[in-house]
Order: structure tokens, then C-alpha cells, then sequence
């Protein structure tokens, strides 16, 4: 028996995952793998199979195998091997209990963060491959229950709350006249042709964070910015249909998306802190549509606040006090690069920056993105005891003076502070957008 096999299998609890794997067959098993390995993905997935050397440098890449004290089940490559290798070596030829496990493997033990591609010696995109494995769970029926309900909602509302378009504007307006009381002359535009920017956030900030879009409105009307947010269906840019597997529907998505800007004839999107809703229009459901470029250009708040504060749109009354640490997510620093764009914020905007270790594109991730938080209480525990060096890195932040971690993405934020909560680590987080907010000068 290989190492890799002696990993001991964790129970599977989940209704979605155990009612979709009852209904499987042999014969639908093999016809659905042979049509999604043979229609979708080719050379680049049977490269990746043969070029693995089982070297074991994807080991020390990976929150989730350095948390298990370097068990190989839980490397990268151990995981492949226990998923997607096996069903190109046997051409689909498995049971229902083999993608059961596969699925859980699939979903709720890997982030998808790519920080193993950067070790691989060969470049191996590993989160390539867990994807086309979540991709073959979809078309089987056997996804957890909790995001594959959040995709259901994307399918039936256009967004992930389910929020009704009548509760969307009444959301905005809510909002417009929260921030008013601070600032008089500030206005939500809601539908505006021709302006700038449009201006848009995921489904849970309406829902359950609606001060985030309260704190834009507030940066944006004081940064003199032309701005606007949709009325309609197509406001909401998170995503998780794209980690279900479900590319159908990812691609109506960003459709819908890029659609409403080109609609309302704006010349770029600015899109508020989230990680996973930028790799959707940036690297995955732009290229699903085939789109060379987007329609309209899109930039990340990061990006974006950057831009105002070099530019002396807003001015910094006074800076967040203490000490903060900068957690770098995922997607939008080794997907696009803005490590340095967010520490200039920071410093621009905070006393001191304790940088945490290692950092930048090296950083662990949160261990809650790539739709595993979204996965559910489930699999909880197995992602916070996953990352204990996540924990460990934010404890010594903390030592250094830092109790407030920085986190421009929402996902991070759950999961960072499930981490802070489950090893007792008595530290904030916050967004980008609430240090601004509270140090910038408000026009009276």
C-alpha cells in the first residue's frame, strides 16, 4: 500500500454529496469522466498527470499539509493522485464511494490558492486540476449541499442571497440615507448612464454587510468620482458557481455582469474588496465566454483606493492607530499582483505595518477560499484545524505588536476570523475600506 493511501477517511455528512452519490451508476460514472476528459480538457490536464516526479516540493507549499505535520495524504500532489489522476489512469472505471471521497477531497481540502504551483518545479497547476475534478462531481449530482444551494440561488435571483430586485434598491436608498445624516449632499446613483465607474459588491454585503456599501458610498462621493451602481440583475459579481463545477452558469454570470456596465456605458468596473469575485471576471468566467479582453475594463478596490489616495482625492485626517498586519488573499495577489498596492495603502493610511512571515505572493491562504467556506459547517472544523499555520503566522504578528489584521476580500475575512476565534488569538480584522473610511477628512 502506497503512504499516500494510509490517510485515514474522514466521514462524509453532507445530504448533497451522500443523496447525489446514492443515485450513481458504473456506466454514468464512466460516460460523464470519458466526455468532460475528453470535451474540455486535453493536453494541458494529461501534461500535468505525466509530468508529476512525486518530489514532494508541492509538501511545503500546502496550509493544509503543514498543519498535518507534513502528511503526505494531504500534499498537493496526494490529493491529485486520490482524485483526478485516478480517473484519468482508469479512464472513469471507479464507484460511487471513490468520487464520494474525491468530491470531499475536492471541495473542503483544498483552496485552490495555487501557492503549490509555485513550488512545483514544473509549474503543475494543481487548483487547474481540482477543478476539473469538482467539474465532473457537478455533472454527477454530488456537491455539498451549502454552496451548490448558493448556486441555486446565482440560477433562480442572479446572485447569491437571493435577493429580490425590489430589495436591492431598497438596500441602496437604505444606505443613501444612512450616510447622508454624515454627509448631506451624498448621493447613491443608481442607474446613471455614462459615468466612470460602476461600482460593484457581492451578494452578502446587501445582505448581511451593508455598511461596506455605506463606507463606499462615502469614499466614492468624497473622492468626486462619476460613479454608478446597477438597478438590475446583474449587480452581484461573486461567483461560486465557479467553484461548483457549474461553468454554465458562471458564464451567465459574468454575462450578466459585463453586460449591465456595457448597458449603463460606463468605462470601467470597480469592484469592492472580494478575492474570489475578481478571479471570476479576471482569469476564469472571461475566458469560459471567450473573451480576449473584457468588454469593460475591471479594477479591484485595491487598485482602486490606491489610485484616489495617490492622486490627493481624498486626504487622511489622521492614520489608524497601532500597529496592523496585511494578510495578502489569494487571488487577487498571486492571481494579480497588488502586494505592493495594498501595503502603500496601508501605510498610507495606518501607523505601522508588522508584515507577517512569509508574506506577499508566499503568504498562506485563509484556508476559507476557493468555495471552501462556502462548503458549510460541515467541513468547519476540518478547515480551521487545517490551518494551523495560518494561526501560527497571525500569532506571530501579534507578538510583534500587531492586534488588527488588514484583509481586502470577504472570504478572508470569515475565515481568518475563525481562525482568530477557534486558537483564541484576540485579534480584528478589517477591510481597507474601514481603515479609509475612519481616517479619511469627510467633507462637512
Amino acid at each position: 500500500m502506497s503512504q499516500v493511501a494510509l490517510k485515514k477517511e474522514t466521514p462524509v455528512s453532507d445530504d448533497g454529496m451522500l443523496k447525489g452519490a446514492a443515485k450513481l451508476t458504473p456506466e454514468k460514472i464512466r460516460e460523464t469522466v470519458r466526455k468532460v476528459l475528453d470535451g474540455e480538457t486535453g493536453a494541458r490536464l494529461k501534461t500535468y498527470a505525466a509530468m508529476c516526479a512525486r518530489c514532494g516540493m508541492c509538501s511545503d507549499a500546502c496550509h493544509f499539509c503543514l498543519s498535518h505535520d507534513r502528511d503526505p495524504a494531504w500534499s498537493p500532489a496526494g490529493k491529485v493522485k486520490r482524485t483526478i489522476w485516478e480517473l484519468v489512469r482508469t479512464g472513469g472505471k471507479v464507484d460511487a464511494e471513490f468520487i464520494l471521497d474525491a468530491c470531499r477531497i475536492a471541495h473542503t481540502e483544498c483552496n485552490l490558492c495555487k501557492r503549490c504551483a509555485m513550488y512545483c518545479p514544473f509549474g503543475i497547476d494543481v487548483a487547474y486540476m481540482m477543478l476539473v475534478m469538482r467539474r465532473i462531481c457537478h455533472k454527477l449530482g454530488v456537491t455539498p449541499q451549502y454552496i451548490q444551494d448558493t448556486a441555486h440561488s446565482h440560477s433562480a435571483t442572479m446572485n447569491q442571497m437571493w435577493v429580490k430586485e425590489d430589495e436591492w434598491i431598497d438596500s441602496l436608498q437604505w444606505q443613501e440615507d444612512e450616510a447622508r445624516e454624515e454627509m448631506p449632499n451624498l448621493r447613491i446613483p443608481i442607474e446613471k448612464e455614462g459615468a466612470d465607474i460602476m461600482y460593484s459588491v457581492i451578494g452578502p454585503e446587501p445582505k448581511f454587510r451593508a455598511q461596506l456599501i455605506y463606507q463606499a458610498a462615502v469614499i466614492l462621493n468624497a473622492s468626486g468620482v462619476d460613479w454608478t451602481m446597477p438597478g438590475t440583475p446583474g449587480w452581484d459579481n461573486s461567483d461560486m458557481c465557479m467553484y461548483t463545477g457549474d461553468n454554465e452558469m458562471m458564464g451567465r454570470l459574468k454575462r450578466a455582469h459585463f453586460d449591465t456596465a456595457v448597458r449603463l456605458r460606463v468605462s470601467r468596473i470597480v469592484m469592492g474588496e472580494c478575492g474570489h469575485a475578481f478571479r471570476s471576471v479576471h482569469d476564469m468566467g472571461n475566458r469560459w465566454l471567450g473573451y480576449r479582453q473584457p468588454p469593460v475594463p475591471v479594477i479591484h478596490a485595491v487598485e482602486f483606493y490606491h489610485e484616489i489616495l495617490k492622486q490627493g482625492r481624498i486626504k487622511i485626517a489622521k492614520k489608524f492607530e497601532g500597529p496592523v498586519t496585511l494578510h495578502d488573499p489569494c487571488n487577487i495577489v498571486r492571481g494579480h499582483g497588488l502586494h505592493e498596492m495594498a501595503r502603500e495603502v496601508v501605510r498610507l493610511t495606518c501607523d505601522e505595518l508588522i508584515e507577517m512571515h512569509p508574506n506577499r505572493e508566499h503568504n498562506y491562504c485563509c484556508s476559507a477560499g476557493g468555495g471552501v467556506i462556502n462548503c458549510g459547517p460541515p467541513f468547519k472544523t476540518s478547515r480551521v484545524v487545517g490551518n494551523r499555520v495560518k494561526a501560527e503566522q497571525l500569532f506571530a504578528a501579534k507578538a510583534r505588536g500587531a492586534k488588527t489584521v488588514v484583509a481586502p476580500c470577504h472570504n478572508c475575512h470569515g475565515g481568518l476570523e475563525d481562525i482568530i476565534h477557534h486558537y483564541g488569538l484576540g485579534m480584528d480584522v478589517k477591510f481597507l475600506g474601514d481603515i479609509i473610511y475612519s481616517c479619511m477628512e469627510k467633507p462637512e
